[in-house]
């Protein structure tokens, strides 16, 4: 496992297990188990995903401490204002059982500036609190991140988005790092569709899979990545990424694939609720 040290001094795992649209017990079960077998100490949930309460009781059943644990959740859209942040937390705390969480998001800014302030706000207020230990937001573009820096407000710690090898966030990137505000993938496996050539060649040069290929591209460039998986083998094969390291020549090649497709159909920089 490799770690980030993040701008307010907190480590994290750059390697996590995302739990998105996991929401039948035994599913959730055989996955959480399943990955702290293998190392997974770095585990994302949501307060959309309807599931906050499966992953509670999962990692129950591992032989995890709490303090081992980097658990991340997020704030559902429809709880965007400075009193649903809180009280909406506190409802998440109970579900994942615990007095706090290591990273939680803004799931999505929407295009509100005063409204998305307000709650920025909150997240501050429970950074002090230390209800949270670092404060996360999600699908946010360079846009969204200048209202904040407009604010004089202290930056976050991790900007949460897609990305893929063909999508692969250049300019947030730059941005980012000249804030020193940590990048995390999600997707990072373009749902499944693989097919990809030039991948396809890098991977059996390192005897790799091309999933292991572009989770380790993620690795090597920086960023923190959490793919989603139910199934015990492709959970072991994710994680399976420590003991290999692409050229700078194999990067070039997995970056010069971008052509801004997306995974999903929201537009941060147009999609509002």
């Amino acid at each position: 496992m490799k770690y980030i040290k993040l701008n307010n001094g907190v480590i994290i795992p750059q390697f996590g297990l995302g739990t998105y649209k996991t929401t039948v017990k035994e599913e959730m079960i055989e996955s959480i188990t399943s990955a702290a077998k293998f190392g997974y100490t770095h585990f994302d949930t949501a307060q959309m995903y309807q599931n906050e309460d499966l992953v509670s009781y999962s990692l129950s059943l591992t032989n995890l401490k709490r303090k081992d644990i980097f658990l991340v959740t997020k704030i559902d859209p429809s709880n965007m204002s400075y009193d649903n942040v809180l009280s909406s937390l506190n409802e998440s705390l109970n579900k994942l059982n615990t007095d706090y969480v290591d990273l939680l998001f803004i799931h999505w800014p929407g295009q509100d500036k005063n409204r998305l302030i307000s709650v920025y706000k909150a997240f501050i207020k429970l950074y002090n609190e230390k209800k949270i230990r670092c404060i996360g937001v999600s699908n946010f573009t360079i846009k969204h991140l200048n209202w904040i820096i407009e604010e004089n407000l202290m930056l976050p710690q991790v900007n949460q988005v897609e990305r893929t090898p063909l999508y692969n966030q250049k300019e947030l990137e730059e941005f980012c790092n000249k804030y020193n505000i940590k990048l995390e993938a999600w997707s990072p496996l373009l749902r499944g569709n693989l097919d990809i050539k030039e991948i396809k060649d890098i991977a059996k040069k390192y005897n790799k899979t091309v999933a292991q290929v572009i989770l380790r591209w993620n690795i090597d460039t920086g960023w923190i990545v959490i793919p989603k998986s139910v199934h015990k083998e492709r959970i072991k094969e994710n994680i399976d990424i420590f003991d290999f390291k692409l050229s700078d020549e194999d990067i070039k090649v997995i970056n010069s694939l971008n052509t801004n497709t997306h995974v999903s159909k929201r537009d941060p920089d147009t999609f509002d609720f």
